[in-house]
């Protein structure tokens, strides 16, 4: 039993020091993408070519 105490007081632990710390920030706090474009032109007909071989 006292090495489930242990563990059960090692979780409290961690669990504390993980609330002490707060909510998590962002890096990317204006939610903006630098990638301009990001899929590419959208043309109104889409091209394809046969394989050959």
């Amino acid at each position: 039993m006292a090495a489930d105490d242990e563990t059960k007081r090692k979780f409290r632990e961690a669990l504390e020091r993980k609330k002490q710390k707060g909510q998590p920030t962002s890096d990317h706090k204006d939610a903006t993408s630098k990638a301009a474009g990001q899929h590419g032109p959208e043309s109104g007909q889409q091209s394809f070519r046969r394989k050959t071989g």
